[in-house]
């Protein structure tokens, strides 16, 4: 990272969600000279699952997606949905409808929302397509997805305005007309919804469906719309997914299971390719077998998946793939392993951090306290460690440009309650070592009470943290960079650098640098 810019996270108690800490791989604005793609990688497998405090992570987290809650269909009016047809398949088309897609303006994410929960409800979800707020594109494609799918569900195009055209597609799609419903009518009246009288207006076969909302738990004031085996959702993703969730019983299938692993692998895809292979034809069609490489991850390099509607050829290729892919390859990776892992933090954290965290909580509200990050090693694990002990508070990223003094002045001058800054210094850094756990500024800087959590931790401390739990950082430090200043004093480790077996000099990731002492030979 460059010391132009220092971001200040400032604590607010406004909001139970979780902290929002993934920032990969430090989000670079420029890259340090030199710092292009090395042949060795970031990914040396390690042991990690070896280590005690996260043997009981590894194993407990098994059963978390199944512990799904079952959503009731509530009553339906007019007429039942259509039942599935009798066997095991079951399958859907999805239909997102809107210029606004297609032209870029808004970011859809009903697509994965929709596959990813009707995969859940043993649903094989076919075909996915996006079109323009047109009504003969919409008809036309509302009628090829309705004669190919059991379910075809719409997303979009129901509102008030003049480019709402859905009830109207779905209606030419099915020869029907568009007429009034009289209990859409009520209901709008009812909500006092002028100017939303659009919505009454349905193809003539059209049933509504009322669901329980999942966030209240009562019945949904305005149905789901459905004709024959068409669902009309709304395009509003907070919507659309509520309306889902109370309305699953719609769509589920109880006669398949669909079951899911992960495997990431610390090898470059291409390597790995022959091996793929021969497990997906000796598994033909009973195992779905993908491959997504992965540049800018920390631990891997591939991520494999494999789906099955059974779980012993699962298990088989799962053991097919562990015995053939290279030795060591294997990376027992958890996505977010940080929110499930608050004992490992705990127990890989020197007790005077966490000490010193509490006894500034118990000094300075929160309205008082922010955290210094500027994208290194030891403020990513400083930002990770406060997440663990404060994990029910939000945080509010402000950015000042300039060096540490200059954006420490423009903070006060911006925010004067704030009182102390939570820092990641640690003892081996320069003008440090005579450093205490709270430390006021220097004469001549603001006034701040400076709080150094890791003063004592050492660079193997910083490195066992960030690794063992999974902790995205610069991707920098996987090239050779073990401290990270500004462009113009930042280069490679020399005790980091070793021949390929082409021939050609290429670094070592920093945490494997034997020396500690060696540290700042990154510093010019």
């Amino acid at each position: 990272m460059t010391n132009k810019y220092v971001i200040i996270v400032s604590l607010r108690r406004d909001s139970v969600r979780k902290l929002p800490l993934d920032r990969r791989k430090g989000e670079r604005e420029k890259p340090v000279e030199g710092a292009e793609e090395a042949d060795y990688g970031p990914q040396c497998p390690v042991d990690l699952a070896g280590t005690p405090c996260l043997r009981p992570l590894f194993g407990a987290l098994g059963g978390y997606w199944r512990a799904m809650q079952r959503g009731r269909e509530g009553r339906t009016m007019a007429s039942r949905a259509s039942e599935p047809p009798p066997g095991r398949s079951v399958t859907a088309g999805i239909i997102i409808v809107g210029d606004e897609i297609l032209k870029g303006h808004t970011q859809d994410t009903n697509t994965y929302f929709l596959c990813r929960t009707l995969r859940s409800l043993g649903v094989q979800v076919c075909r996915v397509s996006v079109v323009p707020d047109e009504v003969a594109t919409i008809a036309a494609e509302v009628t090829s997805f309705s004669s190919r799918f059991t379910h075809v569900l719409t997303a979009g195009g129901i509102g008030p305005t003049h480019d709402d055209v859905t009830f109207e597609a779905v209606a030419q799609a099915f020869g029907d007309e568009l007429k009034p419903h009289p209990e859409l009518e009520a209901t709008i009246k009812a909500l006092g919804g002028k100017g939303w009288e659009k919505l009454s207006l349905v193809p003539t076969s059209a049933r509504l469906h009322y669901g329980t909302d999942p966030r209240t738990g009562r019945p949904f004031k305005f149905p789901l719309v459905s004709v024959r085996n068409v669902y009309l959702f709304p395009g509003i993703p907070e919507l659309l997914r509520r309306v889902l969730e109370g309305l699953k019983e719609l769509f589920r299938n109880t006669a398949v299971q669909f079951h899911s692993r992960e495997l990431y692998v610390a090898a470059d895809e291409a390597s790995i390719a022959p091996i793929l292979a021969e497990a997906q034809a000796h598994f033909g069609r009973r195992i779905g077998l993908g491959s997504y490489p992965d540049w800018g991850s920390n631990y891997y390099q591939v991520k494999l998946t494999l789906d099955s509607e059974e779980e012993g050829p699962l298990e088989e290729c799962l053991a097919y793939l562990t015995a053939s892919l290279p030795q060591g390859s294997l990376v027992p990776y958890m996505p977010n392993a940080m929110e499930q892992a608050s004992e490992a933090v705990y127990q890989l954290t020197k007790s005077g951090a966490l000490q010193t965290i509490e006894t500034a909580l118990a000094r300075y509200s929160l309205t008082q306290l922010c955290v210094g990050f500027n994208g290194g090693k030891d403020c990513t694990a400083l930002l990770h460690l406060f997440h663990a002990a404060v994990q029910r508070y939000n945080l509010q990223v402000l950015e000042a440009d300039g060096d540490m003094k200059q954006a420490l002045t423009e903070l006060q001058t911006q925010h004067p309650q704030l009182e102390a800054v939570l820092m990641g210094t640690r003892r081996t850094d320069p003008y440090s070592c005579s450093l205490c756990a709270f430390s006021p500024t220097d004469p001549g800087w603001p006034s701040f009470m400076r709080i150094n959590p890791l003063l004592d931790w050492t660079y193997r401390d910083i490195w066992d943290f960030l690794r063992q739990l999974f902790v995205p950082y610069c991707i920098l430090y996987d090239r050779g960079y073990t401290s990270l200043g500004s462009q113009e004093n930042t280069v490679r480790n020399p005790a980091l650098k070793y021949l390929s077996p082409e021939g050609q000099p290429t670094y070592r990731p920093a945490y494997l640098l034997e020396n500690e002492d060696e540290e700042r030979n990154s510093r010019t």
